[in-house]
């Protein structure tokens, strides 16, 4: 039999305060005193293409990497540059990094082969991108990625450009990116207050911005030195946030995007200055590289909570920890996962292999972002998995998500998260962001008190797991919930337990003040077919016996992914089709305790039920 007894033999890991991290900053008048002479050093130094050009032949990934980044550059010779396109009114992103991969890729090209055509076509893309009107500094990721962009180029391009091209860079850089930062460095009013968040726009702000002033830094030494010193101060604001653990509350996507330029900030500051400070000293981020690893289930989907998608996270990065932290494994990682891109090889590295991944712990809880996950084996595509989150809903790009969970088994993703909605939609980011139904409690699997306009969890409610254990077979994570539905319920506490290697409980226990109505909610793509006491569920020739072990004589039913009676309905949000919804609704109680089972069907029957014991007992 399995019981959830089985668990109470668990060590309970406690929740220790992140560790401060305040290093040594350098003063403007020194920021600038490592100065590496002469070009690249930006990432790179006079030794590090040739390192490359023998890496590419001695190596056979390495080549094959190198092989398909040629072929994206000979196509390049073809196409016209990147023009000033804000097709969303709002956005020039998508250009400006088009035209960072588009720089890295024929600069790379021209520093392994030393053919002035990829030096020419690479001109042309900065040239075309210098005559835009501005690069959007009302939206300064566009401004920065672009930043980013122009000084690869003139770093790594330098020796092939002529005096005039070099100024026509070098008057973009300036005028376009740096000069466009300093009202945002300097706390003008009305300016941009990305150098004082601690979220992806401070590190892609402050890593574009800070490249281009490396790049020039000995010929604009002041300007170069004022953003330095702004830049190095800002950046740790979202260094503290990977303590202690290593996780990104903005979710696995922005996880990508915030440490691909907090990497790059670090990396330049080193080949340029030789030295970051202190700053890849950070609490957490030596072990952020486990983020991706964990966060991804056995079906290959990342748990994608907030405005995430399910999509492998490819980060280049993950080799420039492996070097830094000596940790092979990111390396073996960042090979499995390479798209590939320059930066793969820049940074390659071919130690680390699956035998080391698959020695992970097969349950973590990342204290950080308030996120636990479970699995069953790391080398087995139809290993079970749940993942589950309490976090804080004040969190850039969250959604009101406390209490959701994904899970796996059978090489499927049975309970899904629909992921981020249009960023387009009308305000998205602002006023209207809880009207959405991918955004609300509702739109996730978790649970609903109240239908209306009003948002159905707390925007400003943060939970955590309070208690954590894991053991080989066995792992549980339970969450005070209270807080994100206090105004409908005195307490709300959600456990999510792996059971012997079996089936997934998920528990919770329900206070309200007066008898009301409690909805449990399940997003899946699969075919369900409810029974007395629970539901199978049929995806993909495999099938999940979901059993109601409490209470009893409850029973599922089966919804729209869509907005509940009475919840907003904006127009032009996602449909959500192909995706139903698993129910429960339990209405006229003050108290509930509502246990489901999820049981892989192996062969013709599932495992037995597990037995219900109460969280406290867990």
């Amino acid at each position: 039999m399995l019981t959830t007894a089985a668990v109470l033999v668990l060590t309970v890991l406690g929740g220790a305060p992140a560790p401060a991290f305040d290093p040594a900053l350098p003063k403007r008048a020194d920021v600038l005193a490592g100065l590496k002479s002469g070009h690249p050093r930006l990432l790179a130094g006079a030794d590090t293409f040739p390192a490359i050009a023998r890496l590419v032949e001695d190596d056979p990934v390495a080549g094959a990497w190198y092989a398909a980044i040629r072929k994206e550059a000979e196509a390049l010779l073809a196409k016209e540059p990147s023009r000033y396109e804000i097709p969303d009114g709002l956005r020039l992103l998508a250009t400006s990094r088009r035209v960072v991969d588009r720089i890295y890729t024929l600069a790379l090209v021209y520093r392994v082969e030393n053919h002035r055509r990829w030096a020419e076509r690479a001109f042309k893309e900065l040239a075309a991108a210098a005559d835009f009107p501005d690069w959007n500094p009302r939206h300064f990721l566009d401004t920065a990625e672009m930043t980013h962009a122009f000084a690869i180029g003139y770093d790594w391009l330098y020796d092939a450009l002529s005096a005039e091209q070099r100024g026509v860079i070098r008057a973009a850089i300036v005028e376009k990116g740096l000069k466009a930062a300093l009202p945002a460095y300097r706390g003008e009013p009305r300016a941009a207050g990305w150098p004082r968040v601690r979220h992806n726009w401070n590190q892609v702000c402050n890593g574009g911005i800070v490249m281009g002033a490396l790049a020039l830094a000995d010929e604009i030494p002041d300007l170069a030195a004022e953003i330095l010193e702004r830049a190095v101060a800002s950046l740790v604001l979202p260094s503290r946030e990977f303590a202690p653990d290593g996780a990104w509350a903005e979710g696995p996507g922005y996880w990508r995007y915030a440490v691909q330029y907090h990497v790059l900030f670090l990396a330049a500051l080193a080949s340029a200055l030789g030295t970051d400070w202190g700053l890849s000293d950070a609490p957490g981020l030596a072990e952020t590289g486990t983020f991706p690893f964990h966060i991804t289930g056995p079906t290959g989907q990342t748990f994608n909570f907030a405005d995430a998608g399910t999509g492998a996270i490819r980060s280049p990065q993950m080799f420039w920890f492996a070097r830094r932290f000596q940790k092979p494994i990111y390396a073996w990682y960042a090979r499995e996962h390479a798209r590939p891109e320059v930066l793969d090889l820049l940074w390659y590295d071919a130690r680390g292999d699956a035998a080391a991944a698959a020695a992970l712990p097969l349950a973590k809880h990342y204290r950080n972002a308030e996120v636990a996950v479970f699995r069953t084996a790391w080398n087995d595509p139809g290993a079970l998995f749940a993942a589950f989150k309490a976090g804080d809903n004040k969190t850039n790009h969250s959604n009101l998500d406390l209490g959701t969970f994904v899970l796996d088994a059978l090489g499927q993703r049975w309970a899904l998260d629909l992921g981020a909605d249009d960023y387009n939609l009308p305000g998205y980011f602002g006023a209207l962001r809880w009207t959405y139904y991918r955004l609300r409690a509702e739109g996730h699997n978790t649970l609903v008190f109240n239908t209306g306009e009003e948002p159905d969890q707390d925007p400003r409610a943060a939970a955590t797991i309070t208690r954590f254990a894991a053991a080989p077979g066995r792992a549980f994570a339970v969450a005070d919930l209270t807080a994100a539905y206090k105004k409908w319920a005195a307490s709300v506490a959600r456990g999510v337990a792996l059971i012997e290697n079996r089936a997934v409980v998920v528990q919770d226990e329900i206070e309200l003040p007066a008898p009301g109505v409690v909805r449990w909610f399940m997003h899946t793509r699969a075919q369900i077919a409810t029974h007395a006491g629970g539901a199978t569920l049929s995806l993909g020739g495999a099938a999940l016996e979901v059993k109601i072990l409490e209470p009893e004589g409850a029973a599922f039913t089966v919804m729209e992914a869509a907005p509940l009676p009475g919840s907003p309905r904006p127009e032009r949000q996602n449909d959500n089709r192909g995706v139903r919804k698993l129910a429960l609704v339990l209405a006229g109680a003050a108290r509930a305790r509502i246990a489901i089972a999820f049981i892989p069907l192996r062969g013709d029957a599932a495992a037995p039920p597990p037995a219900v014991t109460p969280l406290a007992a867990w």
